[in-house]
């Protein structure tokens, strides 16, 4: 995938562009007047999209450079064509830039690092399993090593660990802060459908030249982010992303997390 700089702000892709690279642009039958498809390089665009999506990683280091809100608004419009059922669309997102994103951040780095207040916050769901079993268990163990690895934390340096687990709450210093909420009385399958929209949200992001990293950890304190916010009773802090450029010198952007094979999880009848 083409990187963009981090200065430049990418532009729309035009009609003229998709020419240039041999690809045809035309009206498609289906949703919306005039929706444009590509139907003469299908291999450029599975390309394209395929690298959006391998791309996309937990990038825990961002650079000091903006991000325009246009742009975290045409990411969001786009991830709001994923799925949901019946078309609910059960999203709610909060933007944080400037003095809002300091504000929040100020108010939970209070809250985490105060023994006292954190024993009164806890999450209003279970994100991960009560007990863990395999292989689950062993993944997460290594994936948190092999951060902690890259950072140099060893098993005995539990300040380091709590000042690492701290920069969550600063949305590991990215420019943007997204917060994204559900109304209560909505039920599981709309997470499900809340999940495919946060796919959404981070390949979009990464079609522009940049990353993100999804945050179950701001649950924890949804009392904060709600009072902060002002979030009617109704909604439910369901997580937290950060959203920038990526600072390439950060050693713990290194990370790269493993996969299954295929042939471990996929079952394929006939």
């Amino acid at each position: 995938m083409k990187q963009h700089h981090p200065s430049a702000q990418a532009a729309p892709t035009s009609v003229q562009d998709n020419a240039a690279a041999g690809l045809r642009i035309e009206a498609a039958t289906g949703e919306g007047p005039g929706r444009p498809a590509v139907i003469d390089n299908p291999d450029l665009c599975v390309g394209y999209v395929d690298e959006a999506i391998r791309s996309r990683r937990s990038i825990r280091a961002y650079l000091p450079t903006p991000v325009p809100q246009a742009s975290v608004a045409d990411i969001l419009a786009v991830a709001s064509r994923a799925p949901s059922g019946s078309n609910i669309q059960p999203w709610q997102t909060y933007v944080l830039t400037g003095e809002s994103l300091k504000s929040l951040t100020s108010r939970l780095l209070e809250a985490f690092n105060d023994p006292a207040q954190r024993l009164m916050h806890q999450e209003e769901y279970a994100y991960y399993p009560r007990e863990w079993s395999e292989p689950y268990q062993a993944r997460r163990r290594k994936v948190g090593w092999d951060l902690y690895g890259l950072l140099g934390i060893g098993r005995a340096d539990k300040d380091r660990m709590q000042s690492q687990h701290a920069r969550n709450f600063t949305f590991f210093d990215a420019p943007v802060g997204l917060i994204f909420t559900i109304d209560r009385h909505l039920e599981q399958g709309s997470w499900l459908d809340y999940g495919m929209f946060l796919q959404s949200v981070m390949v979009a992001a990464r079609a522009r030249g940049l990353d993100t990293c999804p945050q179950a950890a701001f649950a924890t304190f949804h009392r904060v982010i709600a009072a902060e916010l002002r979030l009617p009773e109704t909604r439910m802090v369901v997580c937290g992303m950060a959203l920038g450029y990526a600072d390439p010198n950060a050693v713990e952007n290194r990370l790269v997390t493993e996969r299954a094979p295929l042939n471990d999880w996929a079952h394929f009848l006939s």
